[in-house]
């Protein structure tokens, strides 16, 4: 494949990459500016002219991926028998430079539950790169005219209708972030039981109120989780220093809180009884 569907490829694997691309060329080269490749963690695709430029790149592009790198670097080689190489020598005479962009992995983000609050919710995060898993086990929730304003955005959505939506969650990707809003208490219960039976997950949330979750966090210390796995589900979610309960504000809200979790931010305090969102309750 050429570098665009090695790209798509890895963007739908949810694995990262980096695009090579070659930005100047001075005198003779391998490549002419514009030509790209991808290189991930134990493969590539195109290239940038072979040789040692090549295979510095390669390396490169591969400590910037086991490194995390996000911010583009440039390369540039000379191309004669006199510049120092550790791939073999390439005499074309040109200079060439390099622009080396991390692609990172698109995160996983799965809404259990396609009422008021979880559309506006999926509209919010489509416009961000993610894999969106949007799941409910009332088909007509995902008809494909409803969800218009949510398909044509950035993020890549994926629609699941099942009577059974917690094989779902036991399907999605390791480190899946998940957010269950469903119109029914029972289906959340089900879900935030089928979510601590994994250990692999992102962050998951449970929209509700206070009492709602010590009602829950009890049956599931019945069903046999220990007290610190119970702790992985926040509830309520979103920030507390956003009022209100609009299903706009509460999706504002919740996304926020999201966005803070990818960046590895950290997460204000919640506030004392009695804050807004801890009386936030789904919306269907």
């Amino acid at each position: 494949m050429d570098w665009l569907d090695a790209l798509q490829h890895l963007r739908a694997a949810g694995a990262p990459g980096v695009l090579a691309t070659v930005t100047e060329v001075r005198g003779h080269a391998p490549r002419e500016a514009g030509a790209k490749m991808i290189v991930a963690e134990t493969a590539s695709w195109d290239t940038v002219g072979g040789g040692n430029l090549e295979a510095t790149v390669v390396e490169r592009a591969r400590v910037l991926l086991a490194t995390g790198a996000t911010v583009p670097e440039t390369l540039t080689f000379a191309l004669n028998e006199h510049a120092p190489v550790e791939h073999g020598r390439q005499c074309c005479g040109g200079v060439v430079s390099v622009l080396l962009e991390p692609q990172g992995a698109r995160p996983a983000v799965a809404v259990f539950g396609m009422g008021h609050v979880g559309h506006e919710l999926a509209r919010v995060l489509s416009r961000l790169p993610l894999h969106l898993h949007l799941v409910d086990s009332r088909e007509g929730q995902l008809d494909a005219s409803r969800l218009a304003d949510v398909t044509d955005g950035t993020a890549q959505v994926h629609l699941h209708h099942s009577p059974v939506p917690e094989n779902v969650l036991a399907g999605l990707p390791a480190g899946a972030h998940v957010l269950i809003m469903s119109h029914d208490h029972a289906e959340d219960f089900v879900l935030c039981d089928a979510a601590l039976r994994r250990d692999d997950l992102g962050t998951v949330g449970l929209i509700g109120s206070r009492a709602k979750w010590a009602r829950f966090r009890q049956r599931l210390r019945a069903e046999g989780h220990a007290e610190s796995t119970v702790d992985r589900i926040t509830c309520p979610i979103g920030l507390p220093e956003i009022p209100g309960k609009a299903p706009a504000v509460i999706a504002i809200s919740v996304a926020a809180r999201l966005l803070q979790d990818l960046a590895g931010a950290p997460v204000a305090v919640p506030a004392g009884p009695g804050r807004p969102s801890e009386t936030i309750e789904s919306v269907t």
